[in-house]
């Protein structure tokens, strides 16, 4: 275990709770523990299938994104990553609605401005997507690229906020 990690480890839950939510993307699992959101995925997610009262909230703030009446998200979120990757969400978590960076801009704005590929890499272990928006994401050039969830829902998820037509 690294030094520093044995701390953070007890400040986590044992138990996850984890539902399944359908939307337009596709069937989404959206996990807590006592903390906060800990996963948004595509991917299934292990833990303890049953809803919660937060797993229910943040499903139907999903549901006003999808819908197109929510621009922000209201929600306790409990990250699992090291601390170069919490920079990078906590700065991704800046980017507004509707709007996209660079990786590079993200590596500026976390003083680091030659990390634009261990951003890339933080964006790609983010497990809370939409709500910490790596869809907000692009290439210096403007392009689509390097969505863990492939580059067709990154798509759609910029269509929602009209980022692109």
């Amino acid at each position: 275990m690294m030094k520093g990690m044995k701390n953070r480890v007890k400040e986590r839950a044992d138990d996850k709770y984890v539902w399944r939510y359908d939307c337009p993307i596709g069937a989404l699992d959206i996990a807590c523990d006592e903390l906060g959101i800990t996963d948004i995925s595509v991917s299934a997610v292990d833990g303890i299938r049953q809803a919660t009262e937060l797993t229910d909230r943040c499903a139907t703030q999903l549901a006003e994104y999808f819908n197109g009446t929510r621009t922000g998200f209201d929600l306790p979120l409990s990250p699992r990553g090291t601390d170069f990757q919490q920079k990078v969400w906590n700065a991704l978590l800046t980017i507004p609605y509707g709007e996209t960076r660079s990786y590079k801009d993200i590596a500026v704005q976390i003083g680091n401005p030659k990390a634009t590929r261990a951003v890339g890499m933080a964006n790609n272990r983010n497990r809370i997507m939409i709500v910490i928006p790596c869809h907000r994401v692009i290439g210096a050039d403007g392009s689509l690229v390097g969505y863990g969830c492939g580059l067709d829902i990154k798509e759609k998820l910029l269509k929602i906020e009209g980022v692109i037509n």
